[in-house]
């Protein structure tokens, strides 16, 4: 049955706007007094409340009270939320001045997470990324990709994905599994980088597209995790076997951005590291920059460089990279407006990012905006001016959400 919500003081469908590239805030459409029209999970028309609802006097209404600003579902393209553990002695470490790297080699890091997170059995690991999903999707986050990667094991990377499945039965956000079983070499595993790697492109992703537990598979390219050259050969085979492919690029060094773009990977995420080289090539691609401000808080580093990818002409997206480790807050909204604020970002190129250019990164075209035939992924903010969702930096969280299911 056909449902009409609204009026919403302000609709912003952030529909009309390139997927690359700078933006204006002029370029935003604002609807006054606007409604939604859906069906079955999809919207079938965007315009006028009083409008819809004469045009269709058989639609179920569901009225908004009150100062509303509506907008399409954030999308967060990177996370590592399937956990167990904390990882607080590691930040108390760093806050201390010790180094991510120092941390790892001392037997913190990613190790420690693997260590927790192999000990939790599946449904443990599925309530506690249950928890996190619930209050991602409270705060207007629809779609969440959810990593792998902290079980570096064949039964322990599958006990994790399967969680993730099991979770995405459970909610009504839209899960996107990512297998990152290439995250550090196991300290278990008696061979090389390059033997880990083919041990999982020919003992783990069979398996995991047999079970369709995952479409795509993810790299950490840097120092203690895996090289370019490994990487690529890695990436390429993945594709062979019909995986979508993403890259954890340029976070302490370069190198990593280069391999997303060669691969034709469908994003490189971190991009601390990035230079004028590395920012002009990604411009030049069809490769999302995902720009990742939770770790750079966590880290106590400095951004990715947006405003310069933008002005370049490359698509930007902006992701929690909620973990245990360098970025355990997961408050995407907050990262969005602090990262804005230090990139000199305007509204529409945050607002882009935290949607349709997020969507992008996952290859998904049918969200991320209001528009006929999209999913039916929206969230409304008690405000009358969409500008106070950024200007309140991320204190100001939705108080209604709509998803497709």
């Amino acid at each position: 049955m056909k449902k009409l919500i609204g009026p919403f003081t302000q609709i912003l469908p952030l529909t009309g706007l390139a997927l690359k590239g700078a933006l204006k805030d002029e370029q935003l459409q604002i609807i006054q007094q606007g409604g939604v029209l859906v069906e079955d999970g999809l919207i079938l028309a965007v315009d006028g409340f009083e409008k819809l609802r004469s045009a269709n006097p058989p639609a179920q209404i569901e009225e908004v009270s009150g100062s509303k600003v509506l907008l399409p579902g954030f999308v967060d393209c990177h996370t590592h939320i399937c956990f167990a553990g904390s990882r607080a002695n590691d930040y108390a470490l760093r806050t201390a001045g010790k180094t991510y790297l120092e941390i790892a080699k001392a037997g913190g890091g990613i190790w420690d997470s693997v260590s927790q997170t192999r000990a939790a059995n599946e449904a443990t690991l599925t309530n506690l990324l249950l928890k996190r999903v619930q209050r991602h999707l409270s705060e207007g986050v629809t779609t969440i990709e959810v990593k792998s990667g902290y079980g570096l094991s064949i039964d322990a990377e599958l006990k994790q994905l399967k969680a993730i499945k099991a979770a995405a039965d459970k909610t009504r956000a839209s899960l996107i599994a990512t297998c990152l079983a290439a995250h550090i070499l196991p300290k278990d595993f008696d061979g090389s980088h390059q033997d880990y790697l083919k041990h999982i492109l020919y003992n783990l992703l069979p398996l995991v597209k047999q079970q369709q537990l995952a479409k795509r598979v993810d790299i950490f390219i840097e120092e203690g995790a895996f090289n370019t050259s490994d990487a690529l050969y890695y990436l390429s085979r993945a594709k062979q076997q019909g995986f979508e492919v993403t890259v954890h690029a340029d976070q302490f060094t370069t190198g990593g951005s280069d391999v997303a773009i060669k691969a034709r990977a469908a994003s490189a995420d971190h991009l601390e590291a990035s230079t004028d080289y590395e920012i002009s090539m990604l411009a030049k691609s069809d490769t999302v920059a995902v720009t990742l401000p939770g770790a750079s808080l966590g880290l106590g580093m400095h951004y990715a460089p947006a405003r310069k990818l933008l002005d370049a002409g490359a698509c930007v997206a902006i992701a929690s990279d909620w973990n245990p480790g360098s970025a355990p807050m997961g408050d995407l909204l907050m990262q969005a407006a602090v990262i804005g604020a230090a990139e000199k970002l305007c509204t529409a190129e945050v607002f882009a990012a935290l949607t349709f250019r997020a969507a992008s990164a996952l290859k998904l075209n049918d969200r991320g905006v209001l528009a006929a035939g999209k999913l039916a992924d929206m969230q409304a903010y008690p405000c009358d001016d969409y500008r106070e969702i950024l200007y309140q930096q991320g204190k100001l969280k939705p108080d209604s959400v709509w998803t497709a299911d």
